[in-house]
């Protein structure tokens, strides 16, 4: 019997721990709960969370002057290639207004992000989250060996 050991696909996803930053504090995002984000009981709809938290992702980038253009400009793509979302407590409609909390930490050409949506004076917490993204060589389509400068340099500068 053969013991399995998990390779990754390339050594360029592997953490690289020179480069290992992170956000200090929390950014923050409001969203305004509507008819259209919940099923027909009022309950928010399970997919309406990923496109929040893509939502606070691409707002974050905005906040530090990266706009998504400038990372298509750069010939960066960056899939999702990890998702996990833990439901804690349901959100309804009559919530009116929640707000998207999310810490990036950066790790080579992996940005690993942590999320909690909250309520907005953040007495109850709704769910959890944890959302990889890899840079992807867009005219390749193969897994960057180090993200463009420019973005390095924005993340790296937030931190």
């Amino acid at each position: 019997m053969s013991e399995f050991s998990p390779q990754l696909p390339t050594s360029a996803i592997a953490p690289d721990r020179t480069l290992n930053a992170k956000t200090e504090t929390w950014f923050e995002y409001p969203v305004k709960i509507y008819p259209h984000h919940t099923d027909h009981a009022g309950i928010v709809w399970h997919g309406t969370y990923l496109k929040w938290l893509e939502e606070a992702r691409i707002e974050y980038f905005r906040s530090i002057g990266v706009n998504y253009a400038d990372l298509v400009n750069l010939g960066c793509e960056m899939p999702v290639v990890e998702l996990s979302l833990r439901y804690h407590r349901a959100i309804r409609l009559d919530h009116h207004e929640v707000l998207i909390k999310t810490v990036l930490k950066m790790d080579g050409v992996r940005l690993n992000w942590d999320y909690q949506i909250v309520s907005l004076d953040g007495q109850e917490l709704y769910v959890t989250a944890q959302v990889t993204l890899v840079g992807i060589d867009a005219k390749k389509g193969k897994i960057m060996r180090q993200l463009p400068p420019d973005i390095t340099d924005a993340i790296t500068r937030k931190t």
